[in-house]
């Protein structure tokens, strides 16, 4: 399907955008799983003054949403109305250090946070190496991985809001949880600034070849995949569960249970987005059946149904 071609009336509202607008922008290039529809409108902004400048000038009746490298992301078939915003490294991918402080753009992935940080003889990020994903996305969910958060380094966080004002959020203010934050959905982030711990280069190299080593070995992480799929259920593993239930290998349409990690759906090569989330639901289903669990998506499912 495509969208009504609306970039003329956004130039017009903000003809001094330096970033870049496309209309009806497959987004299917842009998420790990390569599957979903189009954006109405994709834009990808300069730099944090160009994103703060387009949306003051964006009438608020146009939705908004935001995507990052699309690891942790399903967009559905029909695409997403409205504008669709990606912040690409080139604006937004910078990381530097200062003293025991790194800061990192949201575009940047979090690997590579982890990567600077060790290099600066800073500990304590090496947690991101086996976040598959970027600094945004991280803010947004409190990501972690082998019994680190992102809570646990954030210093603050620098983002633009639905009307353009820019803002900087504390690690408090981010009312941070089990793979949640409460700031705003319509607060965008721009960038993230952490602490590290000064030791040895040697040691942090080492424990982060560990967690490297960890994830290669235990996930599926050359198949088109999103990532962990769904939260872990409190005082348990949700790979458990799914296994448990049977659901190892489970196939619907072009979509399956990773045979490696039963937490991890891949697109076997010719799945829809619709493939995904259905054999997400069936998954739930059945793990709610056996076991009583009702398992959350960590996965983010956006856009709408094909029509």
């Amino acid at each position: 399907m495509a969208f009504p071609d609306i970039i003329a009336d956004l130039k017009a509202a903000a003809p001094e955008t330096r970033g870049r607008l496309l209309a009806n922008q497959s987004l299917a290039e842009f998420t790990w799983f390569r599957v979903g529809g189009p954006a109405q409108v994709l834009f990808t902004p300069a730099d944090e003054d160009d994103l703060a400048y387009f949306l003051a000038h964006l009438d608020a009746a146009i939705p908004v949403t935001v995507i990052g490298v699309g690891s942790n992301l399903i967009v559905r078939d029909g695409g997403i109305a409205g504008v669709v915003i990606r912040l690409a490294p080139k604006g937004f991918g910078a990381v530097s250090v200062n003293g025991d402080v790194i800061e990192a753009g949201a575009a940047a992935l979090d690997k590579r946070v982890a990567t600077v940080a060790g290099e600066a003889g800073l500990a304590g990020l090496e947690f991101m190496v086996g976040i598959p994903g970027s600094v945004g996305g991280a803010l947004r969910m409190n990501a972690g991985a082998h019994g680190r958060e992102t809570k646990d380094a954030l210093v603050s966080a620098r983002a633009v809001t639905r009307r353009g004002e820019k803002i900087t959020i504390d690690n408090a203010g981010m009312g941070f949880s089990y793979r949640k934050s409460t700031v705003p959905t319509d607060h965008i982030f721009t960038a993230g600034l952490y602490r590290g711990t000064p030791e040895a280069k040697d040691a942090i190299a080492a424990r982060m070849a560990e967690v490297t080593a960890h994830r290669e070995a235990a996930q599926p992480i050359r198949e088109k995949t999103g990532g962990s799929t769904f939260k872990n259920p409190p005082g348990n593993s949700a790979w458990k569960v799914v296994d448990a239930a049977g659901c190892r290998g489970l196939i619907v349409g072009g979509a399956q249970v990773s045979e490696m990690h039963c937490n991890f759906l891949i697109n076997r090569g010719n799945a829809t987005a619709a493939d995904i989330e259905n054999l997400g639901e069936e998954v739930r289903r059945r793990v709610r059946e056996h076991s009583g669990v009702a398992l959350e998506w960590e996965i983010k499912r956006i856009g709408e149904a094909k029509r």
